[in-house]
This record gives C-alpha cells, sequence and structure tokens, in this order.
C-alpha cells in the first residue's frame, strides 16, 4: 500500500485548528472516490499529536492507516461497490 500511495499527493490537510467535520467529511469523500489518500499535517510537529488525529480520522471515516511518514498519514479504505474499486488487496 505505502508503494502505491508514493507517487499521490496530499488530498487533505490537517492544519491549526484540528480534525474539524468539513476535514473529515472532505477525506471521508477522497476515499470514497479513490480509496487510498494521503492527508498532510500541516501544523503539527509532535509525533503524539500526528497519531491522536490519525486514530480519530480511522474512527471516523471507518479507514485504516497504512502509514505515517513525517508528516503525511496514508489511509486506506475499501470501495463498497466492487466494479469501482481500483486496488486489489490480497487476502491474507
Amino acid at each position: 500500500m505505502k508503494g502505491l500511495a508514493h507517487g499521490i499527493k496530499p488530498l487533505a490537510y490537517v492544519g491549526q485548528n484540528g480534525l474539524s467535520s468539513t476535514v473529515s467529511q472532505a477525506i471521508d469523500e477522497s476515499l470514497a472516490t479513490h480509496e487510498l489518500i494521503k492527508v498532510k499535517f500541516v501544523d503539527f510537529k509532535e509525533k503524539v499529536q500526528k497519531e491522536k488525529i490519525a486514530a480519530a480520522i480511522e474512527q471516523e471515516t471507518a479507514s485504516e492507516l497504512v502509514g505515517m511518514i513525517g508528516h503525511v498519514a496514508i489511509f486506506y479504505r475499501e470501495q463498497q461497490d466492487p466494479e469501482r474499486r481500483r486496488i486489489e488487496v490480497p487476502k491474507r
């Protein structure tokens, strides 16, 4: 997943106001369209703060945190419509 996200630009930015309902809704809509997205943390330097916000994003959008590199977090949520899925996740 991280390899697939390498060339993707962030689709949402979390600034000084943190995770607002507008940002959360934008992330949710981006996941519905793209399945795999990046979210950039603009005003957060502490890793603990970014981890808390990432956990809140996971919970609010029913997505999974794929990884966090620096100030960028990668999230994945499978498309509900099988015909619109872009990413094939291997079964365990």
